[in-house]
């Protein structure tokens, strides 16, 4: 069995096609099942955030893996193979372990070092295993994975870039708006990114600034945090006459603001603009609302062209934090190839000790005249012979096996030298 992990994100597919690929948590429900029917597929993960969704899964080989795993985002997403011919990537064993990683400590983020997706990476594991499809190999590689995404975090200056992703949406607000101070504005959602939203909005002097969630209480909660008015969804149409600028970042479904919605908003207010800022994926701001006049829509595409201007970490920190994922990785792949070929190990050292013990016993009337400090003195030159001569060959079965392959490799060894079955 092999880990392949296989996906598509923000770097080769249109923000459409990432939209309907999008998990719900009820989609996520019958994703793992249609999973666990394919041939071959034993296990899988399902990483579906506002940048990428991946399966990762503990497949047979291969061929079978990728041919499981791409029906998978098709029949559950409705989506065709053809549609997924060019933006579909895969990933095999080390590979996919190497990007993983990288994942989780926001390396392949459309933010660079965004610090979201490390929660995310360890949710879907979770989700996984209370649906019965995380193995113990997916467990171990996205642990492993949570742990690299934390060390690039506490031993780089990574991490602060979700704060200059809203940061860079408030300036581009800022320019269609010719300021920020005093400009009435909504904030459409209550989790982490609109509460980044709020707080740059008050450092540029915005206000009043109003929350809209559509649970109440989480749009109570982040206003009084934040020094801020709130509600719910229903008030959105109204509010939408006042205000001068929205920002939606919400985990809906499907569209929030509506162009219809806006185009009403937008008939009893003819001579004031409206900045319209959407950092979701999917999309919570309807496309079309661009056509209505007086409207400017900044979504994730653009501000997905533009954020890599703004990225403040340096090329030394980029630079460590991939030492870092390359050390981590390193030790899963030891850790992994230590697991499947302990059994052998154990055996091979066992055969060792068999041979030993075999020959001293052939040799007993030999070593009859020995005192017992001479006896023990042959004893040990011939355990340290058979140990110096496993030596070599164990510790290259920990270094050097393909991955994928130990279980392979396990077997061959077990017929060749005899050893017990099921070592």
């Amino acid at each position: 069995m092999g880990i392949l992990g296989l996906g598509v994100s923000f770097r080769r597919a249109p923000v459409e096609l990432l939209e309907r690929l999008s998990f719900t948590d009820d989609d996520l429900t019958k994703g793992y099942r249609v999973a666990l029917d394919q041939p071959g597929v034993e296990g899988a993960v399902i990483l579906s955030t506002c940048n990428r969704v991946e399966v990762f899964g503990d497949v047979s080989s291969y061929h079978v893996g990728f041919l499981g795993l791409k029906r998978v985002l098709c029949e559950t997403r409705g989506i065709s193979p053809e549609e997924l011919a060019d933006p579909l990537y895969s990933h095999w064993e080390q590979d996919a372990a190497d990007h993983l990683f990288e994942v989780a400590a926001g390396l392949d983020s459309m933010v660079l070092g965004e610090t979201q997706i490390h929660s995310q990476v360890r949710e879907a594991l979770r989700r996984a295993q209370a649906e019965g499809a995380a193995g113990p190999l997916l467990t171990g590689v996205f642990h492993a994975a949570s742990r690299a995404g934390r060390r690039v975090r506490q031993e780089t200056s990574l991490g602060a870039a979700p704060d200059a992703f809203v940061a860079l949406g408030a300036d581009l607000a800022s320019e269609a708006l010719d300021g920020l101070a005093g400009r009435n504005v909504l904030v459409v959602g209550a989790g982490q990114m609109a509460a980044l939203a709020v707080k740059h909005l008050h450092r540029r002097g915005a206000g009043p600034v109003r929350i809209l969630n559509r649970s109440l209480e989480h749009a109570r909660a982040l206003a009084e945090r934040t020094s801020a008015e709130h509600g719910d969804l229903e008030a959105l149409p109204a509010a939408l006459v006042h205000a001068d600028l929205v920002i939606s970042a919400t985990g809906a479904a499907g569209h929030v603001v509506e162009a219809g919605m806006v185009r009403a908003a937008m008939a009893l207010r003819p001579d004031r603009p409206l900045v319209l800022v959407d950092m979701a994926v999917p999309r919570d701001i309807e496309p079309n609302c661009i056509e209505v006049p007086g409207v400017t829509l900044f979504d994730i595409v653009v501000l997905r062209d533009r954020v890599a201007a703004h990225a403040p970490e340096t090329a030394a920190d980029i630079a460590r934090a991939h030492e870092l994922i390359r050390d981590e990785v390193r030790r899963w792949v030891s850790r992994r190839r230590g697991e499947e070929l302990a059994g052998v190990i154990t055996a091979l050292r066992r055969h060792g000790e068999d041979v030993v013990a075999g020959e001293l016993a052939r040799a007993r009337s030999r070593l009859a005249n020995l005192d017992a400090d001479e006896r023990a003195t042959v004893e040990a030159a011939l355990r340290g012979v058979a140990a110096k001569l496993l030596h070599d060959p164990i510790v290259g079965l920990k270094d050097r096996v393909e991955p994928a392959r130990e279980r392979e490799v396990a077997a061959l060894l077990t017929e060749l030298l005899g050893l017990p079955d099921g070592s």
